[in-house]
C-alpha cells in the first residue's frame, strides 16, 4: 500500500478551491496515480467574505479537514500530504509545525514575505517543520526570491526539495501547470516508494 493515503489542498488567500493549478492537481493525483485529493474551502471565502480569518482560525480549518478526509478515506494520522497555494500552503505548513501529523507537505508559490517587505519574513515555524517538503515558487516571485527561498527553507527540520519555475510569478500561469503537476506527482512518487520511518 501506498505510504501516501490523500492529498489536501488549500486554496491562497485570493482564490479558492476551483484555483486552476488545484484542479490540474487533483485531475492528475487521484485520476492517473489513484490518490485521493480533497480541495478544501476555508470558512471567510464559503461565507463570501474577502478577507482571511486569522491564522488560529486557518489553521484549526485545516486540522478539522485532514482529520474529516482522512477518517472519510480510512487512511491513517499521518497518512496525508497536505498543502496548497501561498496562504493555504503556508497555514498547512503551520498546522504540521504545531504537532498535526502528516507525510509530507506540498508548497505552491509559498508567501515567504509581503511583496516589497523582506523584513517580514513567515519563516518562524520552519524549524518545527519536520516533514518531507517540496516548495514550488516561480523564480520571478515578489513574495520571495530563490536565494531567499534557499536561505530560509534551510531551517526546515525534514527533508526539502526546491523547484523553481522559470519566469513565472505568484501566480504562474497555465504553461507552468504540468510543471508544477511533474513536481507533485515526482514528490509522492518518492514518498510512496520511501520505507516507513
Amino acid at each position: 500500500m501506498s505510504s501516501v493515503a490523500g492529498l489536501l489542498l488549500a486554496h491562497g488567500a485570493g482564490g479558492g478551491p476551483d484555483h486552476r493549478t488545484l484542479v490540474a492537481l487533483e485531475d492528475h493525483v487521484e485520476g492517473r496515480m489513484g490518490i485521493p485529493v480533497r480541495r478544501m474551502e476555508f470558512g471567510y471565502r464559503a461565507a463570501g467574505r474577502r478577507a482571511p480569518d486569522r491564522p488560529p482560525k486557518l489553521i484549526a480549518a485545516v486540522r478539522a479537514e485532514a482529520e474529516a478526509f482522512a477518517a472519510r478515506i480510512g487512511a491513517p494520522a499521518g497518512g496525508l500530504v497536505l498543502g496548497g497555494r501561498s496562504m493555504g500552503g503556508r497555514m498547512c505548513s503551520m498546522a504540521v509545525a504545531e504537532g498535526l501529523d502528516a507525510a509530507g507537505l506540498v508548497l505552491l508559490s509559498y508567501p515567504l514575505h509581503p511583496p516589497g517587505r523582506p523584513e517580514r519574513l513567515r519563516v518562524e515555524h520552519f524549524g518545527a517543520v519536520d516533514v518531507p517538503t517540496l516548495v514550488v515558487n516561480g523564480d520571478r516571485d515578489p513574495f520571495g526570491t530563490p536565494e531567499e527561498l534557499e536561505r530560509e527553507l534551510a531551517a526546515v527540520g525534514g527533508p526539502v526539495t526546491l523547484k523553481l519555475l522559470e519566469g513565472q510569478r505568484h501566480d504562474p500561469g497555465p504553461a507552468a501547470d504540468a510543471e508544477i503537476v511533474a513536481a507533485v506527482a515526482e514528490f509522492l512518487e518518492t514518498l510512496s516508494a520511501a520505507p516507513p520511518p
